[in-house]
């Protein structure tokens, strides 16, 4: 019998089987020389999530490793279209794009996600779908003044002015990475350093052979 779930939806999950793959993970990353992992990078609006995480992709690709971004705007274009910006939406939008990365790691991709993904349980539970070696969350630090300054929409000036509600680090609260991977004060350090930094985190952590990034 079909089980009915809290929001009404019928759901049978024992009708339900995990199709195995015939190509494992550990088989495409044998072949390309590099383990996949999910790279988390959260932050204020304006703090340089997407900029950074474009910038390291680029890098990546020059490498010869095969990677791809999963943006906040773009995603909203499509998979998460229909979700706004309340915190039952916000969480959502987070377990989609969790569940949309646990399936590019498996295909053997390095995704660089770039999500304000403010709240840290919903962070948590992303990293909860993985193994820990597989989950990086890089802290984009930007203070607030500094992505006010930066903000070229002027989303800030309209959440202040109550045109925009919910807005993460004005009316809405942004929970800062307690211990994560990577911490870096993108408002103070260029692009190039941070990508610096993102690629050797890489390294040390045996995701990225050494001898590739001094190619």
């Amino acid at each position: 019998m079909a089980e009915l779930s809290e929001d009404g939806i019928s759901r049978n999950p024992h009708n339900i089987v995990w199709h195995q793959v015939s190509v494992s993970r550990n088989a495409i990353s044998n072949k390309r020389g590099h383990r996949s992992a999910i790279l988390w990078f959260t932050g204020l609006s304006g703090s340089g999530k997407s900029t950074l995480a474009n910038a390291v992709n680029a890098a990546l690709f020059k490498l010869d490793l095969s990677s791809y971004v999963l943006d906040g705007d773009n995603i909203r274009h499509g998979l998460c279209k229909d979700l706004g910006f309340s915190d039952l939406d916000r969480e959502e939008n987070i377990r989609r794009i969790g569940e949309v990365s646990k399936l590019f790691l498996d295909a053997g991709v390095i995704v660089l996600t770039a999500f304000v993904s403010p709240f840290r349980a919903d962070r948590e539970k992303a990293r909860s779908l993985v193994s820990e070696e597989d989950f990086l969350e890089i802290h984009c630090a930007a203070d607030l003044s500094t992505c006010e300054h930066r903000d070229t929409k002027g989303l800030y000036a309209k959440a202040r002015a109550g045109q925009i509600k919910d807005f993460t680090g004005i009316s809405s609260p942004y929970e800062e990475p307690e211990d994560p991977e990577l911490k870096l004060d993108t408002g103070s350090m260029g692009l190039d350093a941070c990508v610096d930094a993102v690629i050797q985190k890489l390294i040390d952590l045996n995701i990225v052979p050494a001898s590739d990034s001094e190619a």
